[in-house]
């Protein structure tokens, strides 16, 4: 939900009768010029995303579209996904965490022990490595909420401090192989054809009856409402980007649950964010601190419990990362976590916190998987890749930049 609704939707319910005396606003009129004066939300980046798929598409003999390129491609990526949901879920309060990665190993290394040397129930594994990313994460929150310690320190020392714990945890195992069928099936497996069709239109279903419902909410209280034309693109571009995607992978093993997994926990934080006095805190404190605590909202309890979440988050990609390995490393993949804050920020969220879209992450880390997949099927080697994802996410912060002084000069 966007500021604009919600200090609308605060004026008309603090004048009780308002809504049925003055007649409702049209729907907006759409036209180009209007739509380029105001944030374009995420299309630049899928606008992006298309021009990446046609060039790689091309430039690769059609390798890149391929069922099963298509279907790695998403696997690949799930890890960043979960990661930078925790990221944005930092950004959006005006923090950063640097220590994702390094929880999310650690508690990866947790499982794997409990799992290999303890011989834990697998569930029970998990739930140990899930519960170490929230006691980590609650930590972390402790220092920068309580303490008042810049979340940069913190979880910079912090991301030292758990890389230490998790060669303490995997001892004199460089990696330590998984053999657990239950953890090591959480993550490739794939849905059989009519679950893989079933469960996403489903869900393209709710999101449509949703918006439609938010559209005649807005129209009872008084509200603008969107131009029906906007409305048709925003449900084609639902409808049929997933389709196509779900017709590929169906042409080869069908829709990998890791992916449907990531997609689930997108939607969920999604509601958390946009339809609960939780996540509208959140946006609040992000957007000003010192203005939020003097609404009264607890600022503290709300930073602690958004690092708590990031953590376990974090812990359950590294989980996810486990299963699709079938081991843990004690070696810190160094781009794990700038991959998924670019991936944040390349979908549009804001490093000064308060403004952002949690489906930003989706596009955000298809656009780096696919410079990675491209890149690879072109056989180009890592300093290229290393230049072509450093230059996207150099233009991505500074349109993150200039949108935000702009904003401020309206």
């Amino acid at each position: 939900m966007s500021n604009e609704l919600k200090t609308e939707s605060a004026v008309v319910e603090k004048l009780p009768g308002l809504a049925g005396t003055v007649p409702p606003p049209p729907a907006e009129k759409f036209s180009i010029k209007a739509l380029l004066r105001q944030d374009l939300g995420f299309l630049p980046v899928l606008f992006t995303l298309l021009i990446i798929i046609i060039y790689f598409q091309i430039s690769t003999n059609g390798i890149f579209l391929d069922p099963r390129n298509i279907s790695n491609l998403i696997q690949q990526v799930v890890s960043v996904g979960i990661i930078g949901i925790a990221a944005i879920l930092v950004l959006l309060l005006g923090e950063i965490d640097l220590s994702l990665a390094a929880v999310s190993q650690a508690c990866a290394a947790v499982t794997a022990v409990l799992s290999v040397y303890q011989d834990w129930n697998p569930w029970l594994a998990i739930l140990a490595g899930l519960v170490a990313g929230a006691v980590i994460g609650l930590v972390n929150g402790f220092f920068i909420a309580v303490l008042r310690v810049p979340s940069f320190i913190v979880t910079l020392a912090g991301s030292i401090f758990y890389a230490g714990i998790l060669l303490l945890v995997m001892g004199r195992q460089t990696t330590l192989t998984v053999r657990d069928p239950v953890i090591r099936d959480l993550a490739p497996n794939y849905m059989d054809t009519i679950a893989g069709w079933l469960v996403p239109l489903v869900g393209i279903g709710l999101y449509i009856g949703f918006v439609l419902l938010e559209q005649r909410r807005r129209a009872t209280i008084g509200l603008k409402t969107k131009a029906p034309i906007r409305l048709g693109i925003q449900f084609g571009v639902a409808i049929v980007i997933p389709v196509g995607i779900i017709w590929l992978l169906q042409s080869y093993n069908g829709v990998p649950i890791a992916g449907l997994i990531w997609i689930g926990l997108v939607v969920a934080i999604w509601v958390l964010l946009t339809r609960t006095t939780y996540g509208r805190h959140l946006y609040a404190v992000g957007g000003n601190s010192e203005a939020a605590r003097r609404a009264g909202i607890n600022t503290t309890m709300m930073k602690l419990s958004i690092f708590a979440l990031a953590s376990t988050l974090a812990a359950f990609a590294g989980i996810m990362l486990l299963s699709r390995s079938t081991a843990a490393a004690t070696q810190i993949d160094s781009t794990l976590l700038l991959r998924a804050i670019a991936a944040a920020v390349i979908g549009g969220v804001s490093l000064f916190g308060g403004r952002g879209s949690i489906w930003a992450v989706v596009l955000g880390a298809l656009v780096i998987g696919s410079l990675e997949n491209g890149l690879t099927l072109q056989d180009q080697e890592q300093s290229i890749k290393n230049v072509v994802e450093g230059t996207v996410l150099i233009l991505a912060v500074t349109a993150d930049a200039l949108a935000r002084r702009s904003s401020n000069r309206r």
